[in-house]
């Protein structure tokens, strides 16, 4: 088979499920990414993913070549073996991290300067560079080098950025070309922030080029949710829908079954793993926050029926006390509800995609999780 398969698309709507099958095994779609941004997805072991049955996460080359350099990651042999994961990774480019330098990062057409925020040193990313980089660590799939925008920017400013990120999209794809005996895939990224022609006009242009992939980038960067979900509408129009569509930076229960809706594919997010280290936890009725007063003797599980190895075996009581305590552990065993929860509400999505029944479904979840009164 190829890198992608579609095996059934829901009858009323876009939702799809697929294969992704990359050199490190086969991926399930629609899929959510845990984020391990330095090469660890934060307060838990690759067992207890392995064990969730995930199957790929994400890296970024940002944070992994400031340190601890890709000769480090090389001389492990790449960073799979670095990092003791046997499945899939995907490394982001870093661009959305370039873009939240602010005043230590200068824009250029031959790519970004910046400043390291470890020791303050000089470092360029070019489009080429980017994905040589990523095919040295042995990725599986790399992510282009784009340009990231803040939210609202003006006609001018949009566009520029989306011409910009189109050239070295260009410039990426003979890089990747250049490349011998590589089985690494590469996604290229929708820019145009929310100005909509923008958005369709490189949609399209990204779709015509010979990417694996399609992403789409630039939301979620301080709009309104009603504002992400119109774009994110508007936009998966105009991309080539026979190849993977990922959209960056989502994982909330809400927005990954509204973009699932709308066709989307793959996703990556850190909130499932921040809000754990914040005392949060997703709940089939909304997400509740551990650090409240009525959980000090609330012996429940955080989810009545979850199978997770947090509910199986600790209350919310328990998890409060640790949070008041202050222990490492509360961090660790939200962090593995949470992931748990994300993948088992993908999973029931995919089993009423193949009943043609996702509308339903999205539906009676969301209006259950909307209206729980905390």
């Amino acid at each position: 088979m190829g890198f992608f398969r579609i095996d059934k698309t829901d009858i009323n709507c876009s939702a799809r499920c697929g294969i992704i099958e990359t050199a490190h095994g086969a991926v399930e779609t629609p899929v959510f990414m845990p984020v391990g941004t330095k090469g660890t997805v934060k307060a838990v072991l690759p067992e207890n993913l392995y064990i969730m049955g995930c199957n790929i996460i994400l890296g970024n080359l940002y944070h992994l070549y400031l340190q601890p350099g890709i000769g480090i990651i090389k001389k492990a042999g790449g960073i799979h073996a670095f990092m003791n994961w046997n499945r899939s990774i995907l490394t982001d480019s870093g661009g959305f991290q370039v873009f939240s330098l602010g005043d230590i990062r200068n824009i250029r057409e031959e790519g970004v300067e910046f400043r390291s925020i470890i020791d303050g040193s000089k470092h360029f990313f070019t489009p080429g560079n980017v994905i040589k980089m990523q095919s040295e660590m042995g990725s599986d799939i790399a992510m282009v080098l784009d340009e990231c925008i803040p939210f609202n920017r003006d006609y001018r400013y949009t566009r520029d950025a989306a011409l910009r990120t189109i050239k070295w999209a260009e410039k990426s794809i003979v890089e990747k070309n250049s490349i011998e005996n590589s089985s690494m895939k590469v996604f290229g990224i929708v820019q145009g922030g929310f100005i909509k022609d923008l958005r369709k006009f490189c949609a399209e242009t990204i779709s015509e080029m010979d990417f694996d992939g399609i992403a789409l980038g630039g939301l979620s960067v301080g709009e309104e949710r009603s504002v992400t979900l119109e774009i994110l509408s508007y936009s998966v129009e105009y991309v080539n829908s026979k190849k993977p569509v990922y959209v960056m930076g989502l994982g909330d229960p809400e927005g990954l079954l509204e973009a699932i809706g709308l066709g989307v594919d793959m996703f990556d997010c850190v909130m499932p793993t921040r809000i754990s280290r914040n005392g949060s936890a997703f709940t089939s009725e909304g997400r509740i926050n551990l650090r409240n007063s009525m959980y000090t003797d609330d012996f429940r599980p955080l989810e009545e029926g979850c199978s997770c190895y947090t509910c199986r075996n600790y209350s919310r009581a328990y998890i409060k006390h640790l949070i008041k305590s202050r222990e490492i552990l509360s961090s660790m065993l939200l962090t593995i509800h949470n992931l748990h929860f994300i993948f088992n509400l993908i999973k029931k999505a995919k089993y009423a995609i193949m009943d043609d029944d996702y509308i339903n479904f999205k539906n009676n979840f969301l209006n259950k999780y909307k209206n729980y009164k905390k």
